[in-house]
């Protein structure tokens, strides 16, 4: 059932107030999407990433699904495991490595999630990925379902909050919530080896009667999901089969920023689109480029990738002048590996 597309962004007609003088709308604030969870400072798609972006106030995190090869989704960057596991410390799975030629046509010598069962990927244990970044949590944490993701989303991260009382003192409890920005890894790579990422999905949802849900989770966002892709055709699936929020990632592929997809075709079957951030903005200069402008005007959310402390664009000096510099050249929406820096730059911007 393909989606009449609405921009969620718009906003209704101003009240009058008494003098008969028009309120001007007010757009939404952008939204926080967790990188792979507070991944800057924890191993990535850990429940403990998840849990620290959700307590950083994150309006969404973001697990990247792969499937085993009994069917299980979980939640890993990339079909690969060396570099975001300990899977290399294993003598027991040393001849599961094998040679995949990637979606960009590159050969990729690693473990691939799906030559595993999801009881055997049980036994490792998640790293650290990016250089320069602390270690200590290497090797503590699981890798998580997306059932079990999904369940810590549904429960929100409690946060003990000391407050005054009669006794002197007491403690109440509030309930941080945050939704969950899916993407799907590697979906025609998977569908070769008889994995159905789509039908994965839709089956989960279904199961637990979320499939056309967009209503508030305990008031923090809405919809409760977005589901994100570099390939199409999976989105164009899913558009046709489901009422789910879906953007397109795109990426430049030459040297002059052509897109890997064009903004016209990507309102057909998607509610936004996930550009890298040199699409959007002069990575030198911060100087818009006229993509986001183009991008709402067709009614897509425009949310591009990412933002990190530690690795800036060239001509920033600050994590929170570079996430101004999008926001301020029309994004609606960013991923960031550090969700407390880009809270502060959206609560800095509030009128």
């Amino acid at each position: 059932m393909p989606k009449t597309k609405i921009w969620s962004l718009s906003v209704g007609l101003s009240l009058l107030t008494v003098s008969a003088c028009a309120t001007q709308p007010q757009a939404p604030p952008p939204i926080v999407i967790a990188h792979r969870g507070a991944s800057g400072m924890l191993p990535e798609h850990t429940l403990a990433a998840y849990e620290l972006a959700i307590e950083q106030g994150a309006d969404f995190i973001e697990p990247d699904l792969v499937m085993t090869k009994d069917g299980v989704l979980v939640a890993r960057h990339d079909p690969w495991l060396s570099d975001s596991t300990d899977i290399a410390d294993h003598p027991e799975f040393a001849d599961r490595k094998t040679t995949v030629t990637d979606p960009s046509g590159r050969e990729v010598s690693d473990w691939f999630a799906w030559d595993f069962t999801f009881e055997e990927l049980r036994t490792l244990r998640a790293r650290q990925t990016r250089k320069g970044r602390d270690t200590w949590y290497d090797n503590k944490f699981e890798i998580p379902t997306f059932g079990e993701i999904y369940d810590l989303v549904e429960a929100g991260y409690i946060v003990s909050v000391p407050m005054p009382g009669f006794d002197g003192g007491v403690s109440t409890y509030t309930q941080q919530k945050a939704c969950l920005y899916i993407e799907t890894k590697w979906p025609a790579a998977h569908k070769a080896r008889g994995l159905d990422l789509a039908q994965a999905l839709i089956a989960e949802f279904d199961r637990r009667k979320l499939l056309n849900e967009h209503l508030e989770n305990g008031g923090a966002c809405d919809p409760l999901f977005y589901i994100q892709s570099f390939e199409a055709d999976i989105l164009k699936e899913l558009n046709e089969k489901t009422d789910l929020k879906l953007v397109q990632l795109v990426s430049p592929i030459d040297a002059i920023g052509t897109p890997s997809y064009e903004l016209e075709d990507i309102a057909t079957y998607a509610d936004g689109v996930g550009p890298f951030k040199s699409l959007v903005m002069d990575l030198e200069t911060g100087e818009p480029t006229g993509y986001a402008e183009q991008a709402r005007a067709l009614g897509l959310e425009v949310h591009p990738w990412t933002f990190r402390n530690d690795d800036l664009a060239p001509g920033f000096k600050t994590p929170e002048a570079e996430i101004n510099a999008i926001l301020d050249a029309g994004a609606t929406g960013f991923f960031t590996d550090f969700p407390a820096t880009g809270l502060a730059v959206v609560e800095a911007r509030k009128p």
